[in-house]
């Protein structure tokens, strides 16, 4: 990749993806092993899941099978998501380098590498609760139709957070055998964390989407996403709360809540849609968000 690409694309050449064999990079780099946050944020609700139904403690053994799916499912998600996107991908310069977009893997290499990841998937899947595998078999159709969202609605943010957040439902039925009230509404709260940062994730491609008539909720708000991004998060951290308190958590989870509380409110504060770095920085900042969640969940059970 010369240095003007590399000033624009999204992809991180060096680190692990240098290290691999040269025919292994681009499968890499399909599945964005380059950039982990996007792994981080498909863990993190099964981690709150499996913390809400921790007795205390969330089971290591489904904190691995979750930690290794999440890898797994997004670097599937991935390839579904580029194969819709090919077209768009080569017209956006963040994402022209990608490798369905440049050529560097075809589509039905691409088809046979997915039907691998998702045979992965199968076998990790199915050391769950039937509930578990149940769920995660409807989650599926969320996972084949999410890129097409961004065609036809303004609202493609609320779709992945319906799909990225699937883990919570899971990991409560992997642990607990059962959902109740408190999963449910823990998973609401997911979906609104995930509206609010994906619109600051969205941002970074406001003005190639707007050419090319890609919709999003960091284009349908522009100018007004500071206090869309506050209501996001103020409902996020509220049904956190509801969540725990549904469960008769400790006074000790609610304390431990300030600081995802204080973490969301500082991207709020500091948002700059108009300094796309930025908005990358803020959109990844998220990890820490969720393991402040899980941390509270774990104190709220453990206490």
């Amino acid at each position: 990749m010369d240095q003007a690409g590399a000033q624009t694309s999204d992809i991180r050449p060096g680190g692990l993806i240098a290290a691999l064999p040269e025919a292994a990079r681009p499968y890499a780099v399909l599945i964005r092993l380059d950039r982990p946050i996007g792994t981080w944020l498909l863990f993190l609700p099964g981690l709150w899941g499996l913390a809400l139904a921790g007795s205390p403690w969330p089971d290591p053994w489904l904190v691995a099978l979750f930690g290794i799916g999440a890898v797994v499912m997004r670097g599937a998600g991935c390839v579904v998501n580029d194969l819709w996107d090919r077209d768009i991908d080569r017209r956006v310069a963040r994402t022209a380098a990608r490798p369905l977009a440049s050529g560097a893997i075809t589509p039905l290499r691409a088809l046979v590498f997915l039907a691998a990841l998702l045979s992965l998937g199968l076998i990790i899947l199915l050391q769950l609760h039937p509930l578990a595998i149940a769920l995660g078999v409807a989650s599926l159709l969320p996972i084949a139709i999410y890129p097409l969202m961004k065609r036809v609605t303004w609202w493609p943010q609320a779709f992945l957070g319906v799909t990225f957040n699937w883990g919570v439902p899971m990991g409560y039925a992997a642990a607990a055998g059962t959902l109740d009230a408190a999963a449910l509404v823990l998973y609401a709260a997911a979906f609104f964390w995930t509206l609010g940062y994906d619109t600051i994730y969205a941002h970074q491609d406001r003005a190639d989407d707007a050419l090319i008539g890609v919709h999003s909720t960091a284009r349908l708000f522009g100018e007004r996403t500071r206090p869309f991004l506050g209501a996001c998060y103020v409902v996020a951290v509220a049904l956190v709360a509801l969540s725990g308190a549904l469960l008769g958590m400790s006074a000790w989870f609610f304390a431990a809540l300030a600081l995802p509380a204080s973490l969301l409110a500082r991207q709020v504060v500091t948002l700059d849609i108009h300094d796309v770095a930025q908005c990358g920085r803020l959109f990844r900042a998220n990890r820490e968000v969720g393991l402040a969640v899980a941390a509270a969940l774990v104190v709220g059970r453990a206490a």
